[in-house]
């Protein structure tokens, strides 16, 4: 990452409130840890780390964060790229969230099991770099059956 990346999540960090801020330093340590690639920047505010390529029967095509998560006030949303579904265990073990098909959403870090939470982005990360190892992912991955 170059410094220009740096500066750019280091000033959307700076925009947010205090807590959300917190929260977000620490889910950047935990997914520098789990992926072993800096944090960058994706659309308006969501936090990636690694890429995957995917490339669809559609002809649609472009590249995605494998992990990733978009802090905004009172509320974390963390990207499951292979979905929420494949995790039910862990998501029960979890604690305060709700999710959708590969979101989980979270008030704050300190409603949840911080250990279970790491486990479970870690699991969602390796699986889909198991996948992207194989060429270009060929299906959402959230939607299809393992």
């Amino acid at each position: 990452m170059s410094d220009d990346d740096d500066r750019t999540v280091d000033r959307y960090l700076a925009s947010l409130d205090e807590q959300t801020a917190r929260d977000s330093e620490t889910l950047i340590e935990m997914m520098q840890r789990i992926s072993g690639h800096p944090p960058t920047l994706w659309n308006v505010g969501t936090i990636g780390f690694g890429t995957y390529h995917y490339r669809y029967g559609t002809g649609r095509e472009g590249d995605g964060h494998t992990i990733g998560f978009y802090p905004r006030k009172g509320k974390l949303t963390i990207y499951l790229m292979d979905g929420t579904a494949r995790h039910a265990e862990l998501l029960d073990e979890l604690g305060t969230h709700s999710s959708t098909g590969y979101c989980v959403h979270l008030r704050r870090l300190g409603d949840v099991d911080l250990g279970v939470l790491e486990r479970l982005i870690r699991a969602s990360f390796d699986f889909v770099e198991s996948k992207a190892r194989e060429g270009p992912i060929r299906e959402i991955l959230w939607k299809a059956e393992d």
